[in-house]
């Protein structure tokens, strides 16, 4: 694992949407990394009440504060009902990670001036790419 005394990135208002409790879940490695790395994370799921010891918030509906980047770990076809939610919290960017790419998705968002990109938010922290 990377050196975080090392990693220069800013801190960033980062949401978790689909974010899991069950540890082995990539989303739950992201939650907890982020949180590592000094980002203030948001983790997004209507069926948990934490993940990583971080409170859960149900929806996107419901955040009222400026986002820097949503990173999703949701399959797109469950995606899709949040598309308005996710252009109305007009994020500087939105990370796909394996499994949840969209055309269709990254081409709406992209038409809002949102930046989009298919990566792993995990090699990402790690590589210092983030």
């Amino acid at each position: 694992m990377a050196e975080r005394s090392n990693h220069q990135s800013e801190q960033e208002v980062v949401v978790v949407l689909g974010a899991s409790p069950k540890p082995e879940r990539y989303s739950f490695k992201a939650v907890k990394l982020l949180a590592e790395y000094g980002h203030r994370v948001l983790p997004v799921n209507p069926y948990h009440h934490e993940v990583a010891g971080i409170t859960c918030v149900a929806g996107l509906d419901q955040l009222n504060e400026k986002v820097d980047t949503v990173s999703v770990y949701v399959r797109a076809n469950l995606l899709e009902k949040d598309l308005a939610q996710l252009i109305a919290l007009a994020p500087r960017r939105v990370i796909f990670n394996p499994g949840t790419e969209s055309d269709e998705m990254m081409a709406a968002l992209a038409e809002v001036g949102i930046a989009c990109e298919e990566a792993c938010t995990l090699v990402l922290l790690r590589t210092g790419q983030y």
